[in-house]
């Protein structure tokens, strides 16, 4: 099957990144999470479980097991194409960070880094983050819309981007209901909102894979 598969500098056992085309074969049983090769269908996916910046087109074969729909294991996987997707992740995190925007008054050193990528900005991205953080109207809306921009503004890694997916993925879900009489047509609301949310970043997250690879 053709998946993909995130790794730092080298294998999670620190062994060192085999070759494009060489197989790598695992010896001892295939259990999911705990012994076997490893990948996802989805690149989404794989970042979930992403030790690093370095993402691989994989083949994974032999006795094939799948994990909470995720992630499968199996005993033979070799790399076809790699790609260093620290600028990706970058720019999938202001993206993510971007769908949140509205829900705070970003100051507009933010709102311009975000939209423009523009490095010169970065730390002013970040201080700006920070100093909202501390604002006395922190409200959970807010904090998951500057919890995504502050994310996108730190060190391209995939945490940042990993950080900046979830809190732009849960804004909506969870944000806070202080009008209780209406409790329940917006948690309805809020699940589909949640739902649309992560369906577009998936979406979002393989057109840049895409993008990336076929460069």
């Amino acid at each position: 099957m053709k998946a993909y598969h995130f790794t730092g500098t080298t294998l999670r056992n620190g062994a060192p990144l085999p070759a494009i085309g060489e197989w790598l074969i695992h010896e001892g049983r295939i259990i999911p999470c705990e012994s076997g090769l490893h990948a996802s269908e989805h690149p989404f996916d794989a970042l979930t479980y992403a030790p690093g910046v370095y993402l691989h087109q994989v083949e994974l074969e032999e006795d094939l097991t799948e994990h909470n729909e995720d992630k499968w294991v199996g005993r033979r996987r070799k790399i076809v194409a790699s790609i260093d997707a620290t600028t990706l992740l970058r720019e999938f995190s202001r993206w993510c960070a971007l769908q949140v925007l509205y829900l705070w008054d970003a100051p507009p050193v933010v709102k311009e880094y975000l939209k423009t990528g523009n490095e010169a900005l970065g730390y002013a991205t970040e201080i700006a983050a920070r100093a909202a953080a501390r604002d006395a109207e922190w409200g959970t809306e807010g904090r998951a819309a500057r919890a995504a921009a502050w994310a996108a503004s730190r060190q391209p890694t995939e945490y940042a981007a990993r950080a900046a997916a979830e809190y732009a993925a849960r804004a909506a879900a969870w944000a806070a209901v202080r009008d209780t009489e209406r409790c329940a047509a917006r948690a309805a609301v809020r699940a589909a909102a949640w739902y649309n949310s992560k369906t577009s970043q998936r979406d979002e997250f393989q057109r840049l894979v895409d993008t990336a690879f076929a460069a």
